[in-house]
């Protein structure tokens, strides 16, 4: 379920929308930013939530996402990847850090979610899309993994926890959350490799 992020990189042409439309923000144009929200405010609202668990929370991240790249939509180089994808891991980030924030943690160091290479779907020929098949396969291959491997990887990515914070707070020793990392990892290379069209 957690790679079903991905599935909003929808089709070239959405691409290159969403990179236009940062194109016009960098002029001021409020349009373009009602466009891109409109096309993943739905998606990036329910990652949010999904890590904050609290639909307040959710909405000041969301908030918070839409006000950054409105800030920096100049800072964005479109060439490093997709826009889906920048806008994915902002609200990852900043739903973590809110989460950080409760617990008493620092936050994250802050990152240029500018320079991470995403995948961009628009890019070339090669690349691949993940479409709503591939994300329905990911879902599938996720619920198929048994709890014991499932949830790790859920709290690593929704709640952002390290091996060692998921161990603690499961009571398992560190080496076997990695070793059952590593197994759920493995499981779903080859549970999507052998659904792959």
């Amino acid at each position: 379920m957690w790679l079903a992020v991905l599935s909003t990189i929808a089709d070239a042409s959405a691409a290159d929308s969403d990179r236009f439309a940062l194109q016009r923000m960098v002029r001021g144009d409020h349009d373009a930013l009602a466009e891109v929200y409109d096309r993943h405010a739905r998606l990036l609202y329910s990652l949010a939530l999904r890590i904050v668990g609290r639909q307040p929370d959710a909405e000041d991240v969301l908030q918070e996402v839409f006000t950054q790249v409105w800030r920096q939509a100049g800072r964005y180089d479109t060439s490093r990847g997709s826009v889906a994808g920048w806008l994915v891991m902002l609200t990852r980030s900043r739903a973590l850090d809110r989460l950080r924030r409760e617990r008493g943690e620092p936050p994250a160091a802050d990152v240029d979610w500018a320079a991470i290479d995403v995948v961009d779907p628009g890019a070339g020929a090669d690349l691949r899309l993940v479409t709503a098949e591939q994300a329905a396969r990911i879902r599938a291959a996720l619920e198929a993994l048994p709890d014991a491997q499932r949830v790790p990887l859920e709290l690593g990515y929704y709640e952002g926890l390290s091996q060692s914070a998921i161990a603690g707070r499961l009571g398992v020793p560190l080496g076997t959350i990695k070793t059952r990392m590593r197994q759920a990892l493995l499981r779903l290379r080859d549970a999507l490799a052998e659904t792959a069209p």
